[in-house]
């Protein structure tokens, strides 16, 4: 009996690995230029069964944050010492199964390689989820990658280059590209979960 319980505890964490994935904290494009002034997108959804009404992104070091776009209802604090922006609101927050959208131009570094921006989030019950950790953690920070140049380019206002209007085609299609890793995950696991049910039902018999 005690190995039919882990084999259904096993595949339901299978399956629910890849919902949970893709709730985390991200910053989009993933991939952008150097010295680039970059628009960013933070997307951030509520994992919990409270709200959530405060989040602190920490700008990557050698990354300068530039203006962001206002959103309704949630002020913006922007700590140049500590190199911080925070979005914070007093409505109803970001409520589970919800997500917020914050936007942002930041100046990239001159030089090549990953930043990572790492956020921090409040939620109403006084808890606070670090999204700081590698990839593969429980809680990863987002990363951009800068790399030196790109085929297609505009002149921002201060005159540099934007590498956004490829980056959002590419970050379209990588997020088609999860979507369609999401559903085969979930296929597979539905697969294996009916098929460990007719190998216990083939035990009993």
């Amino acid at each position: 009996m005690k190995k039919i319980i882990s084999s259904f505890i096993i595949l339901l964490a299978v399956l629910f690995v890849p919902f949970q994935v893709s709730a985390h904290v991200s910053v989009l494009p993933s991939e952008s230029t150097v010295e680039a002034w970059e628009t960013y997108t933070m997307k951030v959804p509520s994992e919990k069964n409270v709200a959530s009404k405060k989040i602190v992104l920490k700008i990557p070091k050698n990354t300068s944050f530039e203006s962001y776009e206002p959103v309704s209802g949630w002020k913006t604090t922007i700590d140049k010492e500590n190199n911080t922006v925070t979005w914070q609101t007093e409505g109803d927050g970001i409520e589970q199964g919800q997500f917020q959208r914050f936007s942002f131009i930041a100046k990239n570094p001159s030089e090549t390689g990953d930043i990572a921006w790492n956020a921090y989030q409040y939620y109403e019950d006084g808890s606070i989820v670090e999204w700081v950790g590698a990839e593969d953690s429980e809680t990863p920070h987002a990363t951009t990658k800068i790399i030196k140049e790109s085929t297609k380019t505009s002149a921002g206002s201060h005159g540099e280059v934007i590498a956004g209007a490829e980056n959002t085609s590419n970050d379209s299609n990588s997020a088609n590209d999860n979507k369609i890793l999401l559903w085969t995950a979930l296929a597979i696991s539905v697969l294996a979960l009916i098929t460990g049910i007719f190998a216990i039902i083939n035990r009993k018999k």
